[in-house]
């Protein structure tokens, strides 16, 4: 494209900067809006991905038809179908009337699905026939419809890693990006930092009639060395805040770290884990996990209750004199059985006329590290039929194990 051209789209659309990267994205754009061919916008939120679609459209043989930006992400899921591809009267409860939805009433015309990473599935599923055959079925309707729709998308999720998570279909994906056009974050755009915080804060001097704030040399140094997490949406914040803030026209270094998070090497709104690892972006998913382990714990308590149980009934029905010295599962003091014809007096008398030997350690833990070695040096250390001889699982076994410091 010539660079008269370039500028006369940028002075049209009042796009500021002269990156290189920013120019290929509008290069290709008017490359492809002669074309039918989606295309996919992909770039970080806030750097303005929205201008592209509108550069598409009004360069195209459809200028003339309608044009509708669609955030897919503010539309609720249980009536996003209904937004879309339309619905009949008495389909669902509120639809007292037809619609055609944005697939009818665009008809010849272009749609702008924005961060059409949000799309749900059963969605992505009727998006991907529609842009296959040009057919969708509106919601509660029994006969296919036909639209003719440029579509263009954009997102700032990593659709490879949705598409890995099952969060985004494969299909839909290689559909949609016909056309790829990367919009490079703030960052990345050098002196064009300093060109939009002119226009900025020159749009918001003649809105509210004040003296313009101009950068010091440092100042705007500072200034692109920020990472900008937000990118241009954030610059435009901060521009308005230091215009209607600051008693200086004249911005320093100082003045600016004022408005300027401290966080400079932030490079991102929320952490973004690797591409191996697997993101529990669902709360569903997190819950299950917990739920699951908290009952298999249960189960393990289960069993183990189960065990002392026993092992306490079997010590109440051995007379007293019978009582080995050193027993092979060693026996927790419980105070015995009272019948419903003994009195309370009876009971403690009974329990101290005869009582079961116990031994000197009264702690728990010792008893149980104890059961456990006894039970590892009569099976030879197999850990297996020593969990099997004590009525627990493997897996109690060795968190007792590591507990005691015996698995080493």
């Amino acid at each position: 494209m010539k660079s008269s051209e370039l500028q006369s789209i940028k002075q049209r659309y009042n796009i500021v900067g002269n990156c290189e990267a920013l120019n290929h994205a509008l290069d290709v754009a008017l490359q492809v809006a002669p074309t039918d061919l989606s295309v996919l916008i992909v770039g970080e939120s806030g750097v303005g991905k929205e201008i592209i679609p509108r550069v598409i459209h009004d360069n195209s043989p459809r200028r003339r038809e309608k044009y509708f930006a669609i955030n897919c992400g503010s539309i609720p899921e249980g009536t996003i179908d209904s937004e879309l591809f339309g619905h009949v009267k008495g389909s669902f409860t509120g639809a007292i009337n037809d619609s055609p939805g944005y697939f009818g009433v665009a008809n010849k015309g272009t749609l702008f699905l924005d961060e059409v990473g949000e799309l749900p599935l059963a969605t992505q599923a009727r998006l991907l026939r529609v842009l296959e055959t040009g057919e969708y079925i509106p919601v509660g309707a029994t006969e296919v419809r036909k639209t003719d729709v440029r579509i263009v998308a954009a997102t700032n999720v990593n659709i490879r890693q949705a598409i890995s998570e099952g969060r985004f279909r494969e299909d839909l994906y290689y559909r949609l990006n016909s056309i790829p056009i990367q919009i490079p974050p703030l960052r990345d755009r050098g002196e064009d930092i300093a060109l939009l915080f002119r226009l900025f804060a020159m749009q918001m001097a003649e809105k509210y009639r004040m003296d313009k704030v101009v950068l010091t040399e440092e100042a705007k140094q500072m200034l692109m060395r920020y990472k900008w997490p937000g990118n241009v949406r954030q610059l435009k914040n901060i521009t308005e805040q230091i215009s209607i803030l600051s008693t200086e026209r004249q911005i320093t270094p100082e003045i600016l770290a004022r408005f300027i998070p401290q966080d400079q090497e932030t490079t991102q709104l929320a952490t973004i884990r690797n591409e191996g690892d697997h993101s529990f972006e669902n709360e569903r998913e997190i819950l299950y996990k917990i739920l699951f382990e908290l009952r298999s714990n249960v189960n393990d308590m289960r069993r183990e209750m189960s065990t002392l149980k026993k092992q306490i009934e079997d010590v109440q029905t051995v007379p007293s004199a019978t009582v080995p010295s050193t027993p092979a599962i060693p026996t927790i003091p419980t105070i015995p059985t009272i019948p419903t014809t003994t009195t309370l007096e009876d009971a403690v008398a009974e329990e101290y006329v005869e009582p079961v030997k116990e031994p000197e350690n009264l702690n728990l833990d010792a008893w149980s590290r104890q059961a456990l070695e006894k039970a590892l040096d009569r099976n030879g250390g197999n850990r297996k039929k020593a969990a099997q001889e004590l009525g627990i699982s493997d897996r109690t076994l060795y968190r007792r194990l590591k507990q005691y410091g015996l698995d080493k």
